[in-house]
């Protein structure tokens, strides 16, 4: 592999603590490394440098992702763009191709990203999509919150049996992290019933989401998994559901975190944008962004990504099944339900965030409040639940608003009921505007923190992952709001583990990805093995040899996060 060394340009690291100095980044055998001898000379005069973006929860692969894309080829129309030399053509806008999910994260210095939520039974599915998906390295998480093993353990109050139940699950997925998606409201589903609060009790297993939460962040700590417990709470997307997500957030009080990869937090909450209104009914809908940021300022065992809106037509796509149900009686657009035996299920419904709509314009309020209230970015990331707030390719323009109370203003003029959108929100009186190192905390050091990975990612230390973003934007300078979303819509130079995948704007590597995924050991537990055993036989549609994902066959450079829990 050559040596590269980049010169000159203004190093954003918070890794290192370097908040825009001049300084030089150096590269061999895949690593950052102090200096090099004989290297290949990039002159970054005058332009940004950060470690490569890692994306901590978006849909970008697996059975509902597929679903999206055969149930609205209209998505395809909105933009395509031809092939280009090095790389295939590309197609989608909420719901690209695989293709285009790889190149359009690696235009905007992404080399990492998250599938938010695997059902067990599709890993396979999951893990092929992946692999389709070119540059970035990709983990997956499995669901885990209205799981039939998982509910009856907890419900009996067996640990050991949740924490080798997960471990297995982990392993024979290939998964990365414990997923919970509407706890027990899913399973409720299936009974025609949700789960809106956390007593709550899930028809049948007798249990509330409460002891699911609370016995899932017990668990990950007893696996002393890299991530923590990764929640989107009861209650999404309802006016007045700022209640049910504090009374989530406190269900993480008292517990500490139990790993070796750094991480201090036991609960990650989801899209919380979704989660942060207030009012009785869509009349009086309004922002409560402040109690959950407030909250979360306080309790440094909780990190949170937002969820922007970003004002697009898109595709919303979730194992809240419920909640889809509720969503397209609510637009009146077509709907797909899916239930997935024993594990989970999903809905897809398209969705336009009008400007016109003063409630798409008080999400997108709550969403910017979120994160300019935030006291720390290492706890707060850039996401859009992609796609169902809008696309991950409108990053640029959501940086656009947080680095500009201008652009912020010039979006409220815009909204047609702008002043329900100002007397429901506090957005117009926050005139915080971010900075390039905060926007590394929140898209680059923090993610990296939280996910356990940052002795690899997120940093330009040296020994870490040769994963580096060079835009050319100079931050000595003043710049036009617009001037910001386009500098930060393409890079100029990425790399990634050493490989040049971007030089000059232009495609010239794939470079080599790689599948992260956790290898969680525990004792034997024979009660398990039984239970797993009879399970199959009794209830799943596949063999038990059939629903596993087989490492050499469906990951192409595989890498293990090795957790040892025996106890």
């Amino acid at each position: 592999m050559a040596e590269y060394l980049i010169k000159n340009g203004f190093v954003f690291d918070p890794a290192q603590k370097i908040k825009g100095d001049v300084a030089d980044v150096a590269i061999k055998d895949g690593k950052i490394v102090k200096s090099v001898e004989k290297p290949k000379v990039i002159d970054a005069k005058g332009m940004t440098v950060m470690a490569g973006a890692l994306e901590v929860h978006a849909h970008v692969a697996g059975p509902k992702v597929n679903i999206g894309r055969i149930f609205r080829p209209e998505d395809k129309l909105f933009t395509y763009r031809p092939t280009e030399k090095n790389h295939r053509m590309e197609g989608g806008f909420s719901i690209p191709t695989t293709y285009k999910t790889g190149y359009a994260y690696a235009r905007l210095g992404y080399t990492t990203v998250m599938e938010a939520a695997m059902p067990p039974l599709f890993a396979r599915h999951v893990h092929e999509e992946m692999r389709d998906t070119p540059i970035i390295d990709e983990g997956a998480y499995p669901v885990f919150g209205n799981n039939w093993f998982v509910l009856e353990y907890l419900k009996n109050k067996e640990l050991e049996n949740v924490a080798a139940y997960i471990a297995w699950l982990l392993r024979v997925t290939k998964g990365f992290a414990i997923k919970v998606v509407n706890p027990g409201g899913t399973e409720a589903w299936g009974w025609g019933l949700n789960c809106l609060q956390v007593k709550d009790p899930v028809p049948y297993f007798d249990i509330t989401p409460e002891e699911i939460i609370t016995g899932l962040i017990e668990a990950n700590e007893y696996l002393g998994l890299p991530h923590s417990m990764h929640i989107h709470g009861n209650n999404l997307g309802n006016p007045g559901n700022y209640t049910t997500t504090l009374d989530t957030l406190k269900l993480a009080a008292g517990h500490k975190a139990k790993n070796k990869f750094g991480r201090e937090q036991v609960m990650h909450h989801t899209h919380i944008q979704f989660h942060s209104y207030g009012g009785t009914k869509w009349a009086d809908f309004e922002s409560k962004a402040r109690p959950i940021v407030d909250y979360v300022n306080k309790h440094k065992n909780i990190t949170i990504d937002v969820g922007f809106v970003t004002l697009d037509e898109t595709t919303t796509m979730t194992a809240d099944g419920p909640f889809e149900h509720h969503l397209t009686e609510l637009n009146h657009l077509k709907w797909a339900n899916a239930d997935v035996e024993l594990e989970t299920a999903a809905g897809v419904v398209p969705y336009i965030y009008s400007p016109d709509i003063f409630v798409s314009g008080i999400q997108w309020a709550v969403g910017l409040e979120i994160a300019l209230l935030s006291k720390d970015p290492m706890r707060c990331y850039i996401t859009t639940d992609h796609p169902n707030a809008g696309p991950f390719t409108r990053y640029p323009r959501i940086i656009k608003w947080l680095m500009s109370q201008k652009a912020r203003e010039e979006q409220i003029k815009a909204f047609k009921a702008n002043d329900k959108v100002v007397n429901a929100s506090e957005i117009a009186s926050i005139d915080r505007e971010l900075n390039l190192y905060e926007i590394a905390q929140m898209t680059r050091a923090g993610p990296a923190k939280c996910l356990g990975l940052a002795s690899m990612y997120g940093g330009l230390k040296p020994g870490q992952d040769a994963d580096v973003a060079v835009y050319d934007f100079n931050p000595d300078k003043e710049h036009k709001p617009m001037e910001i979303e386009e500098a930060f819509s393409e890079v100029k130079y990425l790399f990634k583990t050493g490989v040049p995948i971007i030089m000059d704007h232009k495609f010239v590597s794939e470079g080599r990805k790689r599948t992260l995924w956790v290898d969680a050991k525990v004792n034997e537990n024979p009660q398990v093995v039984r239970d797993v055993k009879e399970k199959f036989l009794k209830y799943y549609t596949v063999t038990e040899k059939n629903y596993e994902v087989v490492g050499k066959h469906f990951i192409p450079n595989p890498y293990a996060i090795e957790v040892d829990a025996t106890h």
